[in-house]
Parts: C-alpha cells; structure tokens; sequence
C-alpha cells in the first residue's frame, strides 16, 4: 500500500512528540578474584548484605562480607562462566524463593527450583525472602496442641507440641532420619503441612525418602528441599532457610507445619566451608564467631502463632550428628540451648535392636505434658521413672545373680516396657492405641506374656481395639479420660487376658 508523504510526516512528528527518553542506572562491578565458589568484587560501593548479584553469564551469587573496597561474593551455582574481569551487577533486593501449595508434592533445591523432573513449578509471583525475622513475644503463644509422631516412645515420655523445637541427636546410623520421616508419615491425615529439608545428603538417600513418603501416601502435604553433598557450600547454607520461608508462608494462612532439617552439623560444616574461603577469622574448631546465630536465628522462626496474628505453627525438628556420643561438642551443644528439648539416640541401644535407640535419661522435652493429650498425660506419668530405673537396675543385676523379689518384679516390668517401647519403620501408631498399650503395661496385664510374646500380644491388642472399640480410641484422642472410659479399657484389656 502506498502511503501519503504528509500522513507518514504526521505519524513520525506524533512518535517524535511522544518520545521519552528513559536513563536505567545499575551500580556494576569487576571480578578481580574467583575461586570454590567464592568470587571478590571490585566497585560495589553501596552493595548490601546478603544481597543478590547478577555476574554477566547469568549467573547469581550472594554478598556476603563488605569490606571497603571490596565484596566477597559466594556464588550460587557450580556451573558458571566467571573469570577475572567479568561484569557485576547489583539487583537490589535479597535473596528469596517462590512459595505455595504448587510447591507440595515436588522436590526442589535450595533456590526453589524442581529437581525431581516432573517440571516446573508455577507460583505465579509468590515469593519470600529466605531471611526473615522471628516472630516476636507478643505474637507468640504457649505451645499446648500435640504434634502425634506415631512413635510410642516419644508420644509418650518426650512429647512434642505444634510450635516447639525437638532436637533429634545421636551418633551416624542410629535412626535419626528414621524418626523423622515417621514423624511426617504420621501427619499425612492431619492437616499438617511438612517440608523435609536434606543438607549434605546424597542424592541417592533423597529419592529414597522421597519414595518412602510417596508409598505411605505422605508426599501429597510435604516438600523435599534438597542440597545435595554435591552442590556448593552456598547452596547448602541457603537451604535450610528456603525451607523455612516455604513454612512460613503456610504459617501466614493459620496452618500447622512441621519442618526437618537434616542435619545441622552438615550446615555448620558448609558455612565454616563458606566463612574460610571468604578469609573470615576462625574460632573454636575452626568454625567462625556467628555459628551460634547462624542456627539460632533459624531455629527461632519456629512458634506458635496467637490466633489474632493468624494462629499457625511451625514446628522445628532439627538433626545433629554427634560423633562417638558426644554431645558436649561445640555445634551440639549449641543447638541443645537453642532447642526446647531433645532426643538422645545411643549407639549401644540400636546394636542391641533396641529401635528406636532413644535414652530416656537425657532426652527430654521442655514443652512436657502441655503437648500431650490428657490421657496419654495420665497414663504414661510413671513410664519415664520406670524405663530409667531398669536400665540402671539391669546394668547392676549382671553383676549380682541373688536378685530379691522386688527388684526380679522391676527388671521384669522394664524387660516388657522396653518390648512394647520397640517400633519398626513406617509403622506410627495410633495415639489411642498408644494410651491403651501404655496403660497396660504399666499396670501388670502383660506380666503373664512372656517377653518374647510381646509384640505379638500388641498387635492383637490394636486388631481388636481397632473393631471393636474405635468410639473409646476416638474418645482418647479427642481429650476425653473419664472414669467410664478407664472401665472400657479395663475391659478390652480382661478380654484379652481371657
């Protein structure tokens, strides 16, 4: 089509009319050192903490100490293009990752992005930033809902509330992972959500528990954040807190959620990796001055919310590998006073098939009977002082073989205390059958049982509970412990001796 020369002049002087000149100013700077994934940066005069940088191939990397004329920047990808000379480029906001219900069941790194090849994740511009501060005193309140682990010996004698911090603590290959993947397994029909984030593991231990929540139907409320042993040492520093803003992002919405993190020992090795590459000074066992607060600042995010400020939790439950038991390292101890509570599993106990190997003398929850419910509260008071008992009775008794009758009744309690205490894997129990189980311990109905009988005798127990008694369980976990509901018990549990 052949156009007027006066309507093209119109149409140039109307582009030219509404010309506006728009200047974009980027503070830039120059890599003048890079290496283990640390970069130095020259020229970033107003960059911040934990800032996002962009490098010129599209890579991104985290600032981390400023120094006056430099900044060390730790680089969040292995596979970059950086060299000396390359450009830098300020972002001028913080490091965050997408967040929402499109995240559950999908496995994500360490910036949120999917690496479970089912593809990618769409959160629209949900986002939040991986550092966040804790909720205040004001907004907080008393932790007093239970957080139902499945696991008899916790429910019991170290009970976890919604909102609490439970430290999970013991030597290499002692269970720790175990307990908490039951623990999630065990939230599948609770409403509550759950994120399991795996530092330092292998790749291969990932899809594996990734497979195991998705056979026991609990990877539809749940998130694997994972930084695998093979990303850098910033990847692993970040996910811990990735995973945290994820929760609270549920927690806003008023809802429960449970958050593992295995297992903070790697996390302070990554960081102590981090903080020497970046020539920052090292203190006890070369780890640098701010471990401490690394974990704490992380760990305090954990509450439990007043309603008037939207009335969700997150509970913490945190890994620390000890080595050869000792807990008065420094990371663990660290942890210890940061935590409300924590479970001791000991080597000794695992090699003698005692699962879950938890020592009942040193593992303890702060939040205590306010997280339980009130039966298992009436129940299972004794069980603690019992359990401690025998383990000391019996470690003196095979020195001495005239036992007076007294304590042959003891060792024989504590012998069945400890068979009913055993639990295999994904195999959480139901909190009343817990109460029933407990209660007839304690009170002599299985000292006929030989020992070796026990766990015969507990699963036909929970078979017959389950048909025949289910208003009774229901009463139980629903609060109830009246004089009526005892003579019930009382009553399945006669039926089973007869």
């Amino acid at each position: 089509m052949s156009k007027n020369p006066a309507e093209i002049s119109n149409v140039i002087k109307q582009q030219i009319k509404n010309y506006k000149s728009r200047i974009e100013m980027s503070e830039t700077g120059t890599v003048i050192l890079v290496g283990d994934g640390i970069a130095r940066v020259y020229g970033l005069r107003a960059c911040m903490a934990s800032e996002l940088l962009e490098f010129d191939d599209g890579t991104y990397g985290l600032a981390q100490n400023l120094e006056d004329e430099s900044v060390s920047v730790a680089l969040l990808s292995d596979d970059n293009n950086i060299h000396e000379g390359s450009m830098v480029r300020r972002t001028g906001r913080v490091l965050s990752v997408p967040v929402g219900e499109e995240l559950l069941g999908r496995v994500v790194d360490a910036l949120g992005q999917p690496i479970d090849g089912k593809g990618p994740i769409d959160t629209g511009s949900k986002t939040r930033p991986v550092e966040a501060e804790a909720p205040g005193i004001i907004e907080r309140q008393g932790v007093s809902v239970p957080l139902q682990t499945g696991i008899k010996a916790i429910d019991s004698m170290i009970p976890i509330g919604r909102g609490q911090r439970e430290l999970i603590i013991g030597d290499r290959q002692t269970g720790k992972t175990e307990i908490a993947i039951d623990t999630i397994i065990n939230q599948r029909n609770t409403g509550v959500i759950c994120i399991y984030v795996a530092i330092g593991q292998k790749s291969t231990s990932v899809v594996q528990i990734a497979n195991e929540l998705k056979a026991a139907n609990a990877m539809a409320n749940t998130i694997i954040v994972s930084a695998s042993a093979s990303d850098s040492a910033p990847l692993q520093y970040v996910a811990p807190y990735a995973g945290c803003a994820m929760a609270e992002y549920f927690r806003e919405q008023g809802k429960d959620v449970l958050i593992v993190y295995d297992d903070l020992s790697k996390h302070a090795v990554a960081y102590r990796a981090l903080s020497l590459l970046i020539r920052r000074p090292p203190g006890r066992e070369a780890y640098p001055g701010d471990v401490f607060y690394l974990h704490s600042r992380l760990l305090e995010r954990a509450a439990c919310v007043a309603p008037e400020y939207g009335g969700g939790s997150i509970t913490a439950i945190p890994l620390i590998e000890t080595q050869a038991g000792d807990v008065s390292a420094y990371i663990p101890t660290n942890v210890i006073s940061i935590t409300d509570g924590q479970i001791f599993l000991e080597t000794e106990l695992f090699h003698s098939g005692i699962m879950p190997a938890i020592n009942p003398g040193i593992s303890v929850s702060r939040v205590g009977g306010s997280a339980q419910i009130k039966a298992m509260k009436k129940v299972s008071g004794e069980l603690k002082l019992l359990y401690s008992q025998y383990r000391e009775l019996a470690s003196f008794a095979q020195f001495g073989s005239d036992l007076d009758a007294d304590t042959k009744a003891r060792l024989a309690l504590g012998e069945r205390i400890v068979e009913v205490l055993k639990q295999g894997r994904n195999a959480p129990v139901r909190t009343g059958c817990q109460v029933v189980i407990v209660y007839a311990v304690i009170n002599g109905y299985l000292n006929d049982t030989p020992v070796e009988k026990v766990a015969e005798y507990e699963q036909r127990l929970y078979e017959k509970l389950e048909t025949e008694y289910v208003s009774l369980l229901e009463r139980f976990e629903n609060g109830y412990y009246e004089d009526s509901d005892i003579e019930e018990m009382k009553k399945a549990l006669e039926e089973m001796r007869g």
